[in-house]
Formats: C-alpha cells, sequence, structure tokens
C-alpha cells in the first residue's frame, strides 16, 4: 500500500506541475500577443512628421514621414534575407527641414554597390525605432571595410553625426532601384507559447499514462503475491 501511495503522489504531483508550467505558457501566450497586436496598432497608424524630441519609450514604431536630402555617407549594417542570402542594411543621414537624422534604406544585396541619392529630394515613409540589436556576443564595427554588426542609434548617430533619431524606411521616392526598404514588422518578434503549451501538456498526459501503468502493475504485482 505505501508503495501505491508514494507512486499516485508523484504521478499526481508531477501532472499538476506540467500542467501549471503548460497553463504559465498559455497565459504567456497572451502576454505576447496583446504586445504584439499593440505594436502592429502602433506601425499601421496613420504617419505623421517627425516630432522634435520623440521618446524610445512613447514613440517606437511611431509611423512618421518627412521630405529631404539623402547624405552621401553610409554605414553598412551585415544583414541577411531569406531566399536572397547576405547583404547590409544602408544607414545614411537624411537632412530634413533643418535637422539632420539617421535613415535606414533597407537592404542591399552584398555583391552590389551602394546607390547615390543624394542629388533628389526624396520622400521618405516610415517608422521611428530604436533597435535592441547589441549585446555581448555582437563584434565590434569593422571601420576600416565599412561593416558593422548592430543597428545602436546613439552610436550611429555618432559616427554620422546626427540627431539620435532613426526612421527605417518603408517607402522612398523616387527608389533607389537596389536598396530595398525593409519596414518595420513583428515577424521578428518570437512567439513560441503555443508550440511550448503543447509540449508540456503533451508530456502531462505522458505522465498521466505512465503513472497509471505503474499503478496497475504495482496493483496487479501485490495481488499476485497475496495469492
Amino acid at each position: 500500500m505505501k508503495r501505491l501511495a508514494f507512486l499516485l503522489i508523484v504521478g499526481v504531483a508531477g501532472t499538476a506541475v506540467l500542467l501549471s508550467l503548460g497553463k504559465w505558457q498559455l497565459d504567456r501566450l497572451e502576454w505576447k500577443q496583446t504586445i504584439i497586436n499593440d505594436i502592429r496598432a502602433r506601425i499601421s497608424a496613420p504617419h505623421v512628421s517627425v516630432p522634435i524630441a520623440p521618446s524610445p519609450d512613447e514613440d517606437k514604431y511611431l509611423p512618421v514621414q518627412a521630405s529631404g536630402k539623402v547624405g552621401s555617407e553610409y554605414i553598412r549594417i551585415l544583414s541577411s534575407q531569406k531566399i536572397i542570402g547576405a547583404g547590409y542594411r544602408i544607414i545614411s543621414p537624411f537632412e530634413s527641414e533643418g535637422r539632420r537624422l539617421l535613415l535606414d534604406r533597407g537592404f542591399l544585396k552584398i555583391k552590389d554597390n551602394v546607390p547615390d541619392q543624394t542629388r533628389d529630394i526624396s520622400f521618405v515613409e516610415g517608422n521611428l525605432h530604436w533597435p535592441q540589436e547589441v549585446d555581448g556576443f555582437t563584434p565590434e564595427a569593422d571601420l576600416k571595410n565599412n561593416i558593422w554588426f548592430a543597428r545602436n542609434v546613439d552610436t550611429l548617430a555618432e559616427a554620422l553625426k546626427t540627431e539620435p533619431i532613426l526612421i527605417v524606411a518603408s517607402d522612398i521616392s523616387p527608389s533607389s532601384g537596389k536598396v530595398t526598404p525593409l519596414a518595420v514588422d513583428t515577424i521578428g518578434i518570437p512567439n513560441d507559447h503555443l508550440q511550448y503549451a503543447v509540449t508540456w501538456f503533451s508530456l502531462a498526459a505522458v505522465w498521466i499514462i505512465m503513472s497509471l501503468t505503474f499503478l496497475w502493475r504495482t496493483q496487479n504485482r501485490n495481488k499476485g503475491k497475496d495469492l
């Protein structure tokens, strides 16, 4: 009887833990979906002029529009795109209404040269963004070859002598051809909580089956001994 009681306690406790972990992942899923929906709402809001002093917290993803001239300088951020492969995000200064801002012009294939847009007045639509791409594993920029590995707004602004304000273009007119704008979206935000929840609930089901099997075998073994 003690063995049966022990197996029953272990079975119930293990099932409770696994089910609670599954429920926690479902709660995380709801939380993450709320965040993603909020970001999507911000991204798709009407475009406005670039604020004088935007806040990285309150104005992140703010849709903006501006006209001005793209500076001749640029920084290449190593990047990649599915199917296309390796390339660069091209960051240039953007002079608009007496201000000098950062402009993420988009993606350029690694074999292509950066096209010049300095002679035209460009109309830009996009979103303000302060990407969090730098961590302990991010390499230092290769300044000799102008290859950077992350978009850090303050560092880019210092290098290109602009305000620490980055517009990620969703459209630039006239088009620069080889540089394809990469609009801000929610694709890169991980949301695997449903998959994790299914995994935990599946483990709970397996645990229940295993516990019932052990209980059944133990009970039958005890009955055999009694005979």
